[in-house]
């Protein structure tokens, strides 16, 4: 069966949605939605988003938009993204009447497995009329698998934190669900605990190479037999060994387009502490070459109980982007007894904002508050112009 994906995020422009603890429903959703259409190019899968800028779409403009690009193709899976609002906790799914609730409960328990906290996944009915469903967009795509995913609630201070926190790992959550729903093969992020079963693995052979028992990869997967499928997606449980790091320096893997000038100027280090530590006689880089960079006045830090990025990160006074990017963290979760490089401090650094930019995604990329950035800068609006240049205060 071969699907397509739309990614729809709610709200926009002159309607912000809900609003709370420093969440805006349009911008969050729209930065979940720009994530999701990321990893969903990256995996191959069909797709597209309603808008990936703040503009106002009503619902008919945005039905007619997944009308003109796929017409009345039953293999569509529609995916709206929202913040709730009325003081609860927890992500929620809702889905059409008409449909199962197989892709709902798909997404809750990716998120579960992520160590998102899930509310419920259910259906709504109109209280007019009961055979309807209560929103518009499910009511009115009949001919599509809707699903609207309220990924927390702004009004619950402790539930819009664990959303600013770990709207990643949320994201990713969402995208490792469609790639199961639908089939298609997906690719774990760098450093995320999921391994996809390849031909000749074993439970006894996965369990060995991280570390771990069979039993505790099994209970980590609710998994009933020893059997395996090819492409299968596994959850590799906490307690499995970490990758090492040299405490005095990290690993880069080198991308298209670096250069050893970039590289060094990223992690604060010279070029030639970088060509020394990995011994290069040139500045020539290959795709994909390991690089260990070296350490720039780091400190170890043993996670302990209660820790998030942004208290470590608060406590040496650096940010959580540079906490993450000097251990090769993809995710904001932490693991007690996980051993992590602090970075040397640092002074204010800068930002030039990009197209599909927003105060609350620079100020979420930095670890600190909307509020912050803008006294930074002076601002007096949340308007940001493509090209200017914020001033990132360290924490």
């Amino acid at each position: 069966m071969n699907y397509k994906v739309v990614i729809d995020p709610g709200h926009g422009g002159n309607d912000s949605g809900n609003t709370g603890n420093g969440l805006v429903e349009k911008d969050y959703a729209l930065l979940v939605s720009n994530y999701i259409k990321d990893r969903l190019d990256d995996l191959g899968i069909d797709n597209i988003i309603t808008r990936n800028t703040d503009r106002d779409l009503s619902i008919d403009e945005r039905i007619s938009i997944i009308e003109s690009t796929y017409g009345l193709d039953e293999n569509v899976l529609v995916v709206s993204n929202h913040l709730n609002k009325g003081g609860e906790e927890g992500l929620e799914v809702i889905y059409a009447l008409r449909d199962k609730d197989d892709f709902a409960e798909q997404i809750a328990n990716e998120v579960e497995k992520s160590g998102g906290l899930v509310n419920k996944y259910y259906q709504l009915r109109d209280n007019v009329n009961t055979q309807n469903d209560y929103y518009p967009l499910l009511r009115d795509t009949p001919n599509y698998e809707t699903v609207m995913i309220e990924y927390g609630y702004v009004d619950n201070a402790k539930d819009a934190k664990r959303v600013s926190d770990d709207y990643l790992e949320y994201a990713e959550a969402v995208v490792r669900a469609i790639a199961l729903y639908t089939k298609t093969d997906y690719v774990p992020l760098p450093g995320d605990n999921y391994y996809v079963v390849k031909k000749g693995d074993s439970l006894y052979k996965i369990a060995n190479m991280y570390g771990i028992t069979v039993d505790e990869l099994k209970k980590a997967n609710n998994l009933t037999s020893n059997n395996l499928d090819i492409g299968q997606l596994l959850l590799i449980p906490s307690s499995s060994k970490a990758p090492s790091s040299d405490q005095s320096g990290t690993t880069y893997v080198v991308k298209k387009g670096d250069t050893l000038y970039k590289i060094a100027s990223e992690y604060k280090v010279t070029v030639d502490a970088i060509k020394k530590a990995n011994n290069l006689t040139s500045n020539t880089l290959q795709i994909g070459q390991k690089l260990i960079i070296p350490g720039n006045s780091s400190n170890t830090y043993i996670v302990k109980a209660g820790d998030t990025l942004y208290k470590i990160a608060t406590e040496y006074n650096v940010t959580v982007d540079e906490v993450k990017r000097a251990n090769n963290l993809t995710s904001n979760i932490l693991q007690i007894g996980q051993k992590l490089i602090i970075p040397g401090s640092t002074t204010n650094t800068s930002y030039t904002v990009k197209k599909g930019d927003s105060l609350y995604k620079i100020a979420n990329m930095y670890g600190i508050t909307v509020n912050e950035l803008k006294k930074a800068n002076n601002l007096t609006s949340d308007i940001l112009q493509i090209g200017q240049i914020l001033t990132i205060p360290s924490n």
